[in-house]
């Protein structure tokens, strides 16, 4: 091989090399955090007379121009900086001089980095929990405007009882809900400052890692230095939280794309969030919420690779946890969007009440009240009761009819045993009749699905 071909390979593997190494082309998503973190940390060295209040001084202003050129698009991001902290270090120093090269005191870059991504998952926590309050909000406004819209209830994608479809929307709303209080325990559980754990082991420098904390908004500082530069249990937390709500995300897709299919027509989603077919005019897909349930894939992958990333990582902190934070950025955005999308198919989505009510006419949904009925009032065994309603079904699919359309003398001759029944029994297969006797505590009745949003409304006013 010629010296000059050597010497190109040489520089093409260099070049590789930094580019593998470096993170600071996408851990620059952290460079707001790593600003206040810095301050916090040089305010603190100050306090404790590290610092001299002109170096401390110093260090602020130039932070402060350091993230104005970030936000303005004047910075310039250098591979051979390596990652964001020592980007912002570098420009410090350049405009400052040595005080900025002072800032580095009692803390190591895997303190520093630990510290950047808490705040940025704790303040994600926050904003998202955010968007799950108000798309709770927007499922117990739908609910409320349904508490008497017939819709069948299903198990095994099968007609099973008749139910409201303000009951439905409102089994969203929890599933949301307890993905709020998720994020919410995340962050009381994860509020605590690594900033002053150093490399593994603390610094033998006078700091003060409670004030930093305190500047930082934080609960507390960590308890353990070894634990925090390499825990990374607030990033697999947030991840894991995403993932759960993306998979409820997919679970509402999933019920709109049936709804709005030709087979249901149970709703109509806004021309904004369904397609028209490219070469069949007449056609519209449901695009978003097929999206929106794709979606759910990548952030399952992303929780399964950081996962993965930490199972085998020996103490204290690893080069490997550089991979921590692309898919964590990636989780929160595509959360972030995915729940503004939704809330908006959800608010303008036009519900078919008359198609659901009808729907409700297939299956014969009020087949378990006759036999809660015969149970009730005939006291017989309920597997008794179980075949004689089998009868009542079968004489009902010869008559082509719903078991809700059968008049008393139809009921009557589909067997012996209930050759003499009471009339009262055709109210009890009306199929409103059978939604509203469903009235216990988190039943389906018009009664109890307003007590359930009554529910949801003080719980939304406690976490204003």
């Amino acid at each position: 091989m010629s010296q000059n071909k050597e010497q190109i390979l040489k520089n093409t593997n260099a070049q590789i090399l930094d580019e593998f190494n470096a993170s600071v082309m996408f851990d620059k998503e952290l460079y707001d955090q790593d600003i206040r973190a810095s301050i916090a940390h040089s305010k603190m060295l100050y306090a404790q007379g590290i610092l001299t209040q002109q170096d401390q001084a110093d260090i602020e202003r130039g932070l402060l121009q350091v993230k104005a050129e970030i936000e303005s698009g004047q910075f310039e991001f250098k591979i051979a900086d390596e990652d964001i902290h020592m980007a912002v270090e570098s420009r410090l120093t350049e405009i400052i001089g040595d005080a900025g090269k002072r800032l580095h005191t009692a803390r190591s870059r895997n303190d520093q980095v630990a510290t950047d991504f808490r705040l940025y998952v704790k303040e994600k926590n926050i904003t998202i929990m955010a968007q799950l309050k108000e798309i709770v909000e927007t499922f117990v406004k739908v609910a409320s405007q349904h508490t008497e819209s017939l819709i069948p209830g299903m198990t095994h994608l099968q007609h099973a009882q008749p139910i409201n479809f303000g009951y439905h929307m409102l089994a969203y709303a929890n599933m949301f809900k307890r993905d709020f209080e998720r994020f919410e325990s995340s962050y009381k559980r994860n509020n605590y400052s690594p900033l002053g754990s150093a490399a593994l082991a603390g610094t033998p420098h006078n700091i003060d890692r409670f004030a930093s904390c305190e500047l930082l908004g934080f609960e507390q500082p960590t308890i353990s230095a070894l634990d925090t530069v390499s825990d990374r249990d607030f990033a697999l937390e947030i991840l894991f939280n995403i993932s759960t709500a993306m998979m409820h995300i997919s679970r509402i897709s999933e019920e709109l794309i049936l709804w709005s299919s030709y087979e249901f027509q149970f709703i109509k989603m806004s021309d904004e969030y369904a397609t028209t077919s490219s070469i069949m005019p007449q056609k519209k897909n449901p695009d978003v919420p097929e999206l929106l349930r794709g979606k759910t894939g990548r952030a399952f992958g992303n929780l399964m690779s950081l996962l993965t990333v930490m199972k085998g990582l020996p103490l204290a902190y690893n080069k490997d946890t550089q991979e921590d934070k692309e898919g964590v950025f990636d989780s929160v955005k595509t959360i972030e969007i995915s729940l503004s999308i939704l809330n908006e198919v959800i608010k303008t989505m036009k519900v078919n009440v008359q198609n659901m009510e009808s729907a409700c006419k297939i299956g014969h949904l009020s087949a378990t009240d006759l036999a809660d009925y015969l149970v009730q009032k005939q006291n017989m065994p309920f597997r008794t009761a179980y075949y004689i309603t089998k009868s009542v079904v079968s004489k009902a699919d010869e008559l082509s009819k719903d078991m809700s359309e059968l008049n008393i003398d139809e009921i009557r001759s589909a067997h012996t045993d209930i050759a003499n029944i009471d009339e009262e029994v055709v109210e009890f297969l009306n199929l409103r009749n059978s939604m509203n006797a469903r009235n216990s505590y988190g039943g389906t009745s018009s009664q109890q699905t307003k007590s359930q949003i009554e529910i949801f409304e003080k719980w939304l006013e406690s976490i204003e």
